[in-house]
């Protein structure tokens, strides 16, 4: 299972997750949130990591321009695209990118089903509260084009594996304060999603 560790902001905490195995970090863009990083700070830790890390910026409400500017100054090789977009928005975006699904009920899951997209739990703060997505709504459907966020942590990762998501995000789930990693809980958080 692909694992995401999200809303880094110092180079430990990312040196800690990428040597426990995680596939992609998260950086966020958004200056509203406790987790929020300069694009030349992240810059610096992207630089101290792996080449086969992906290296992914959220974004909430800023412009194409923003986006491709910040993307290419913070070294990310993926955009996580975390408010309602047209697809004129996307053609106009230079960096590859992740949707994101705020669901707020089951049918939400649906959408963009044709593509790899990310499922979170729907909050006014976009994200980091750890509030779960009801786990009914992935039943006796395909999640294999699914990476499930919200409410993730050491404790509750082995009850996703069931449902065949292609991966899985987690931020405040292994944390010890807003935008602090708790080492021992990234190591399991990996350990359980990839056993």
């Amino acid at each position: 299972m692909w694992v995401k560790i999200c809303g880094i902001t110092n180079v430990e905490d990312a040196l800690c997750a990428s040597h426990c195995g995680a596939d992609a970090l998260g950086f966020v863009f958004y200056p509203k949130s406790p987790r929020y990083i300069t694009p030349q700070n992240a810059q610096k830790i992207v630089e101290k990591l792996p080449l086969h890390v992906e290296k992914v910026g959220l974004f909430v409400n800023a412009s194409a321009e923003e986006i491709n500017f910040t993307c290419k100054e913070a070294k990310m090789t993926l955009a996580q695209i975390h408010f309602d977009v047209d697809d004129a928005f996307l053609s106009a975006l230079e960096v590859p990118y992740l949707r994101v699904i705020r669901a707020k009920q089951s049918e939400d899951v649906g959408c963009f089903e044709n593509s790899l997209r990310l499922v979170d739990a729907f909050v006014e703060s976009f994200g980091g509260e750890g509030k779960r997505v009801d786990k009914a709504w992935f039943e006796k459907r395909d999640n294999s084009k699914i990476i499930l966020a919200g409410g993730l942590n050491p404790q509750n990762i082995e009850e996703m594996k069931p449902f065949g998501f292609y991966g899985v995000d987690v931020s405040s789930g292994v944390e010890s304060a807003k935008g602090i990693k708790d080492r021992e809980k990234i190591k399991l958080f990996i350990q359980r999603a990839k056993a």
